[in-house]
Parts: structure tokens; C-alpha cells; sequence
């Protein structure tokens, strides 16, 4: 049987083969020698490289992890943060922070909260978290090196495992967890003084606690100084671990935040923010945010002596210093030419430049008409309108009109005096199409952006308007995006701006297409996944590359390297900012981040957010949220979409629902992914609650987001596959105009519109079957939206 695995025989040698030609298949002795002898050669060998790489790998290994810990307790390197966050309010934190202290600089009258230590060769600053306040807690969470979770023992006296925790200690919680936790360590206070008891009270509190922490968190008891000895000398060895998103850029907890007054601008001031640098290297051509104040260009940078030294000989030298000035300049860093921090786009006069006219030449159009309507022509009494219109004037300018009594009326106002008791006025479409857009605009202000002027309305009106917000809210979560068709406006007008679309999925829309004016104000990128490679690549090759001149001394240096005590001196700030942060600082830190090269441009950024389970009032699209994109803080009013990795257009959503993830997108200045996200609503009584968390997920313009609306109709008459259908339009105009749309049926019927029936709207529909007399008939529109601009960037303005 012949087939694929067929044996085939060796040919019978004829006498006409050669002996070479016989003896080709042979190998020769010398031959398998050589082969074999490699064979084991590169066995033996293969080994050897194998270990060998592996011993490679190991020691790159230890040498990172070794010098990772040099630099991060050494002397040379900044000083470990510290943070205190008390669980509970009966927590005492003021008392730890006392101990810690003492213990750390063996003084109980040290003021300062950034000690060295040369009992345990370590810096650290400590610092006490308030337990109510929501943003200086955020601010010492994206800072903390470690940190320390405080539980009171006595808030658990009958046993419960839950009182551990009051709700805002739960709810801070949630939020150190959305920025991301560095490394933590829990502190048990207030423990019984009988060692049996002591012993239980702190298995109880461990094994109620474990789970609301990470596997690698450490549960000390800290009431004694022994007990607080053992914990510091274990905090010196510990490998600590921060965030990513904190690895990949500089930043600088001010300890002293100064302004100075500028001569000749008396609005603007100079900035100053001394303290240590950490993570990262600064170049002085690198713009900086400063936490809730904006993006700045650093005009010097000033290298300052140390004024927390961990040598002692360091430490006479600082006495010594200290005595002849306050501060000590060891360099300055000056940008040899100025540089441009662009932030939004500036378009050149003609790229707008198109055929079809805007709004404000419609406008001012329909102005000249009316204008050249009311221009007043002068005509014998008595004459109709059919006889004006044959009477020609040698100026084009008089066209109006006289009464009985030689009156000279406006056209149009005698034209509504005329027909007073006609109460069917039809107006022709140019101002039906101004009266359309003006109740539109009107309409879309109520139901899409927030309210406006909140701080001119009564009391009574602001719960008038929170009960309409929340029944929209119920509503949509109902009925979603259903709309009723106005009977004053025709369809074809009131909804001029939506189209159907065959297929949600595969149909095709143009991003750039009927784009907003904000559109230009922003910046596009053509592949932002490479900017991004590039832009990080070039930030890490700088950072080392500053990092080993620096351990060469070199001079000439245009980046300052992490651990150094610098002061970063900004020109050009509003004085009421400079204000505002030198009062805040008392209270809370003071961060000024690096940014990357394009971090300063304004793009369309969009999030995934899920909204706070603890967040009870609903959050409506284009409303205005503060958003806290890792080191910056942003005020934007975004819209909210539904994501779906297999679809290139997203659909809005006009509130967002809790218990699922949405998209939310903005206008704010770029940052590269990934980022956590956590958004901030502000009260009527200027309060902040955590309305909800995310992360940055991409920043493309192109995006396409559809606002869906659902025009609904019911069933007339049905015949097999042919229904009559009313309600849903009101004319048949708009019944041809819409003809081309596809309807659907709640109950999984699809159909099309055949033609219209009667005067008053109804349609004739062919449906794939038998459409049931109870179901509802709904033709759905989009229309592209986007997000609102915001007043103001930045909360500190």
C-alpha cells in the first residue's frame, strides 16, 4: 500500500557503479573522531558557561542589592521619611513622634523633626500624619519611605476584631493603598503591663489586622524604649521598597519654603524651596510641578552646605558654618539659555482655514438678515404685499412697510401684529435654527455641566438642585440615555447634531472631524508609546551619567544628584500662590516633582475609575473633580465613558455608576503611564471626600467618545411583520428625515422604517418578526463629545 511513510529500499548496484559512488554514505575513521571528541567538549564546556553565567547573574545581583542599600542609608544619601498615621482617633501620635525622637538625637527638648543619629548610623525625618485631614495625609503618603500604622490597644477592651479601625482610618486606608503603599510597619500601643495579657492583647490585634496590611508588614509593640530600640534597630537594616511611579522622577520634600518680593513686578514674586532631592537626578533645564501650584521653569539651583550631617566631624563643621551665616552656598547651578515650558499649543492662523462656515459667521449672518429685514422702505397707503413686491426702489435699503395710517412699522413686527391671533406662527428655519440652538445649549447646560453659580443660591435652591441631580441620576440608571422628543421643535433640528450608525463596532467615524476649538490648544503625538520609551530612556541615561561625575567631583555639572540639600529658586510666581504655600506648609509637605521632557504639554488624558463604595452622592459628567495623577494635582471636569478593548469608540455615560469601571477623560497637562489616580470632590463647606479611584491608562486626542440617546415609539397596529408605530416624532417630516436609520425593539427585534402614516408622526416599520404589541420600538443617535476646559488648572490658584 503506498502512502506518506511508503518504505523505500536501498538500489541494487549495477556493475556500472563506481567504488567512490559506493562507499559516499561512509564516514571515515578520522572523521568520527574529530566529531566526537567535540561532542564532548562542548558538553563539558556548555557546563562551565552555564555556572559561570549563573555565578555572573548572582554577583550583579548582590552588587545592586548592596548598592541600592549604600544608597539609601548611607551617608551620602537623603534621609529616610518616616510617616505616623494613627488607626483611630483615640491613637496618641504627638507622644510616639516625642519617643521617637528622644531615642533617635537622646534629647527630649529637640524641636526638629530631621534628626541624625550616630548611635544607629541613620537620618530620618518623622512626621505624624492628621488623622482627619484627607490631603495632608495624601501629601505624606507620596513621600513616606516607611509607613507607620499606630493602634491603640484600649480601643478593643470586650474582644470585637473590628474596632481596631475607626471609618476614617478605613477610609485613608483605601486611599494609601490606590496612591501605593511603600513599606509598612504597624506599632501596637497601650498595651497591658502584665506580660500573660500583654502577649494576648497583641496576638488579638496582629491576627485582626494581618489582613488589611501587605504579607511583608512587621507588627512591633512600641510602648518601652526597648521595644522602640528593637524596632529602629531593624528600621536601619530594612530594604525598603516605594512605589515605581516614585523610582522614575525626582522630587524634593521642601523643609523650608521662602518668598521673596520682586522690585519691579508686584503681582509676581520670586519662590524658594529648600530640601533634600530624592529618587532621581535634576537637570536645571528640567521643569518641576509644584504640589497644587503648577509647572514651573527652575531659574538656579543652589547646592547648600548639609544641614543634617551624619558625621560628626561633618557636624563641627556645621557648628562652625552656622555661626557665620544661617546657610552656606557650596554651588550654583545656572541654565546657560532660557527655556521655553510650552503648555498649550498655539495654531497658526490658516490651519482652521475650511469651507463650510463656524458659528460665529452663521451669527453674525443671521444678524445681518434680520438687520436688512427691519431696514424700513417707505410706500403709498393702501398698498398690499403683493403690490410691494412688484414696486421697484432705487435703494435696496428701504423695505418697509405702512399701516392705514401712514405708520411706518418694522416688516417683521407687523408681521407678528399681523398675526396675533394666529397662534400657529410658523418661523422660517434660520430663526428656528437660532431658537433651536439657544433652548439646546440651554438644555445641555442643565443636564451636562455642573452649577455654575452655586455660591449665589439660597439654601433651599442648592437642595433643590442636589434632589433634581439625584433623580437624573435614578433616572438614567433606569431608563439610560431614553430622551422625548420636544413637540415645540422638530427632530431633524432639535437633534441635527447625531447620526446613526449601522454597526457600534465596525461602522467608521472620523476623529478628526467637527473637532472643538480646545482641539487646537492641544498637542497630538504620533506614536506616544516610542515618545515615551525615548523620553524615560534619555532620563535614566542622564541620571547615571550625573551620578558618575558626581563621584568624580566634576564641576561643571548641569544636574544635581539624589541626596544632595539644594534650594530651587523659581521666578515668575503669583504672589497669592507663593502665599498660599508658605501657609500651608506649616501643616503639610511641599513637593516639587521633576517632570519629563513633554510633561508639561496639554493632551486629552484618560483614566480608568471606579467610583468610592463610601461615595454616596452621584458624580455627573463635566463636573469638577480634583485629580491627583501621582506627585501632581489637577482640576478638571471630565466626562465618562464605557471601555471596551475591542471597540474603538467608547459610549458616555452621563453619571458615573459605582461598582463598575469606567474611562474618564480630561484636559490636563500630559504624564506618562503608568500613574495611580485618586479624585477629590469638593463640598458646598470646602471640604475634600475621595469621590474615586484609578489609574492613568493612555493619552490619545483621537479617542472617540459618543453620547447615545434613545428615541422611543409604541405600537399601534400590528400585521406580521409590519407595524405602525407613533410617538416617537411628531411630523412627517422628520419621519423621512430619520428614514434611513435602523430601529430596534427592547424585546430583540430590528426593523427599518418603511414610511411615514398620517400628519401627526406615526411610521410604518418592517421588523425581522412578529413585533409584540406591549414592546417599545427605539432608534438610537450619537453624537461626539468631549471634555469641558476647565477654569483654572491648578487648586492653588
Amino acid at each position: 500500500m503506498a502512502g506518506a511513510k511508503v518504505q523505500v529500499n536501498k538500489p541494487h548496484k549495477t556493475r556500472f557503479a563506481s567504488k567512490s559512488s559506493r562507499n559516499v554514505h561512509k564516514v571515515s575513521l578520522q572523521d568520527k573522531s574529530k566529531a566526537a571528541k567535540s561532542d564532548r567538549n562542548v558538553g563539558k564546556g556548555a557546563r562551565e558557561v552555564r555556572l559561570q553565567r549563573n555565578k555572573m547573574a548572582m554577583e550583579q545581583k548582590r552588587a545592586a542589592v548592596l548598592k541600592e542599600k549604600r544608597a539609601s542609608s548611607g551617608s551620602e544619601s537623603s534621609p529616610r521619611v518616616i510617616v505616623l498615621y494613627g488607626l483611630s482617633q483615640a491613637v496618641d501620635l504627638d507622644s510616639l513622634e516625642r519617643d521617637l525622637l528622644t531615642l533617635l538625637t537622646a534629647n527630649e527638648n529637640n524641636a526638629n523633626t530631621t534628626v541624625a543619629s550616630s548611635e544607629y548610623k541613620l537620618r530620618a525625618t518623622v512626621m505624624k500624619a492628621p488623622h482627619g485631614d484627607l490631603l495632608s495625609s495624601m501629601e505624606m503618603a507620596k513621600v513616606a519611605d516607611l509607613l507607620v500604622f499606630v493602634v491603640s490597644a484600649h480601643t478593643n477592651k470586650e474582644g470585637s476584631t473590628g474596632s481596631y479601625i475607626d471609618n476614617t482610618g478605613s477610609q485613608f486606608l483605601s486611599v494609601f493603598r490606590a496612591i501605593g503603599l511603600p513599606s509598612t510597619t504597624v506599632l501596637i500601643r497601650d498595651l497591658p503591663d502584665d506580660p500573660k495579657k500583654r502577649h494576648g492583647a497583641k496576638k488579638i490585634c496582629t491576627s485582626s489586622l494581618v489582613s488589611e496590611f501587605p504579607q511583608d508588614c512587621r507588627f512591633y509593640p512600641a510602648d518601652t524604649k526597648d521595644e522602640l530600640h528593637k524596632f529602629m534597630w531593624l528600621f536601619r537594616d530594612q530594604r525598603l521598597s516605594v512605589p515605581h511611579w516614585r523610582n522614575q522622577r525626582p522630587y524634593l520634600m521642601a523643609q523650608k519654603v521662602d518668598m521673596v518680593d520682586d522690585d519691579n513686578n508686584t503681582e509676581e514674586c520670586t519662590l524658594l524651596l529648600s530640601g533634600y532631592l530624592r529618587s532621581r537626578s535634576l537637570s536645571i533645564y528640567q521643569p518641576v510641578h509644584v504640589s497644587g501650584a503648577g509647572d514651573y521653569q527652575i531659574s538656579y539651583i543652589e547646592v547648600l552646605k548639609d544641614p543634617c550631617p551624619l558625621n560628626t566631624r561633618k557636624e563641627r563643621d556645621l557648628m562652625d558654618a552656622e555661626e557665620a551665616s544661617d546657610f552656606q552656598v557650596i554651588s550654583t547651578l545656572i541654565a546657560e539659555h532660557k527655556v521655553s515650558l510650552p503648555v498649550e499649543n498655539k495654531p497658526k492662523a490658516l490651519d482652521g482655514e475650511q469651507t463650510w462656515p463656524t458659528e460665529a459667521e452663521m451669527a453674525e449672518a443671521d444678524r445681518n438678515h434680520q438687520e436688512k429685514k427691519r431696514k424700513k422702505r417707505k410706500l403709498p397707503v393702501g398698498t398690499s404685499d403683493y403690490q410691494a413686491a412688484w414696486i421697484v426702489d432705487d435703494s435696496d435699503s428701504d423695505d418697509s412697510i405702512m399701516d392705514n395710517d401712514g405708520m411706518v412699522l418694522d416688516e417683521y413686527t407687523a408681521s407678528l401684529t399681523g398675526h396675533e391671533d394666529n397662534k400657529n406662527l410658523e418661523l422660517d428655519d434660520d430663526q428656528a435654527s437660532l431658537q433651536f440652538t439657544a433652548r439646546e445649549s440651554d438644555e445641555e447646560t442643565e443636564v451636562d455641566t455642573v452649577m455654575m453659580e452655586g455660591e449665589n443660591l439660597t439654601r433651599e435652591q442648592i437642595e433643590e438642585e442636589i434632589k433634581k441631580i439625584k433623580e437624573a441620576h435614578a433616572e438614567d440608571e433606569e431608563f439610560p440615555d431614553e430622551v422625548d422628543t420636544p413637540f415645540d421643535v422638530p427632530a431633524r433640528k432639535r437633534f441635527a447634531k447625531y447620526r446613526g450608525l449601522k454597526s457600534f463596532r465596525t461602522s467608521s467615524w472620523d476623529a478628526r472631524e467637527s473637532l472643538p476649538l480646545d482641539y487646537s490648544r492641544i498637542f497630538y503625538f504620533l506614536n506616544f508609546a516610542r515618545t515615551q520609551k525615548h523620553v524615560l530612556a534619555d532620563a535614566l541615561a542622564m541620571d547615571e551619567l550625573t551620578k558618575a561625575l558626581a563621584m568624580k567631583k566634576e564641576s561643571n555639572l548641569v544636574s544635581v544628584p539624589p541626596g544632595t540639600y539644594l534650594r530651587i529658586v523659581i521666578c515668575r510666581v503669583a504672589k497669592s500662590v507663593a502665599h498660599k504655600l508658605c501657609n500651608i506648609s506649616n501643616k503639610m509637605p511641599i513637593i516639587a516633582s521633576g517632570l519629563f521632557e513633554e510633561e508639561s504639554k496639554m493632551s486629552v488624558l484618560h483614566f480608568s475609575i471606579k467610583k468610592n463604595d463610601n461615595y454616596e452622592a452621584p458624580i455627573k459628567a463635566k463636573e469638577e473633580l480634583i485629580f491627583h495623577v501621582g506627585f501632581r494635582q489637577v482640576v478638571c471636569r471630565p466626562i465618562f465613558s464605557s471601555g471596551n478593548i475591542t471597540v474603538d469608540k467608547n459610549k458616555m455615560e452621563r453619571f458615573l455608576h459605582p461598582g463598575q469601571f469606567s474611562i474618564a477623560s480630561i484636559y490636563a497637562p500630559l504624564s506618562f503611564p503608568s500613574l495611580p489616580l485618586v479624585a477629590l470632590k469638593r463640598g458646598d463647606d470646602s471640604t475634600l471626600t475621595v469621590a474615586a479611584f484609578g489609574s492613568l491608562r493612555s493619552v490619545d486626542p483621537d479617542k472617540i467618545i459618543l453620547k447615545r440617546i434613545i428615541l422611543t415609539g409604541y405600537p399601534q397596529r400590528v400585521s406580521k411583520l409590519k407595524s405602525s408605530i407613533r410617538y416617537m416624532f411628531h411630523n412627517p417630516e422628520d419621519v423621512k428625515w430619520f428614514k434611513p436609520v435602523e430601529v430596534w425593539s427592547k424585546n430583540g427585534r430590528r426593523g427599518r422604517v418603511k414610511e411615514p402614516v398620517g400628519t401627526h408622526g406615526a411610521m410604518k416599520c418592517v421588523f425581522n418578526g412578529v413585533l409584540q404589541q406591549h414592546d417599545t420600538v427605539c432608534m438610537s443617535l450619537f453624537k461626539r463629545t468631549f471634555p469641558k476646559w476647565p477654569e483654572h488648572m491648578f487648586p492653588i490658584h
